[in-house]
C-alpha cells in the first residue's frame, strides 16, 4: 500500500495513495497507522482525496487507530468521496470521526483543539 505522510506542526497528515482500503491492504495500513501512534503521532489527519471504497476491514482500520489514539489526541478525517462518506452515513461512522471538507481545515481544527 503507497501511503503519503507529512507533518504539519504537530498533526501528521496520511494519505493513502490506493483507491480502495479493504480486507487486502488493512492489516499493513493499520501496522503502520499502529506504528505512528506508538511513535507519538497522537493528533492525524486522514486524508481520503485517493480512496473510493472502503469495507468493513478498513472501517475496523479506522476505528481502531482512533481506540488506540484514545484520549490523548484524535484522528479526523477529510476529503472524503461521496461513495465512502455514504458509508460513513450507512454505519454512523460520521457521528464517531471528525470530518472535514479539505485537508487544510481537518489541521486546523486539530491544531486548535489540541494547541
Amino acid at each position: 500500500m503507497e501511503i503519503e505522510e507529512k507533518k504539519i506542526g504537530s498533526v501528521l497528515v496520511v494519505v493513502p495513495r490506493d483507491s480502495r482500503i479493504d480486507a487486502a491492504v488493512s492489516t499493513e495500513f493499520k501496522g503502520r497507522m499502529v506504528d505512528w501512534i506508538n511513535e507519538g503521532s497522537k493528533l492525524i489527519v486522514l486524508d481520503l482525496s485517493h480512496v473510493d471504497f472502503v469495507d468493513s476491514s478498513g472501517l475496523g482500520v479506522l476505528v481502531s487507530s482512533l481506540k488506540t489514539i484514545g484520549g490523548e489526541g484524535d484522528l479526523a478525517l477529510c476529503c472524503i468521496q461521496k461513495t465512502v462518506m455514504k458509508l460513513f452515513d450507512l454505519t454512523r461512522m460520521n457521528r464517531v470521526f471528525s470530518i472535514f471538507p479539505q485537508q487544510s481545515d481537518a489541521v486546523q481544527a486539530l491544531n486548535e483543539k489540541y494547541a
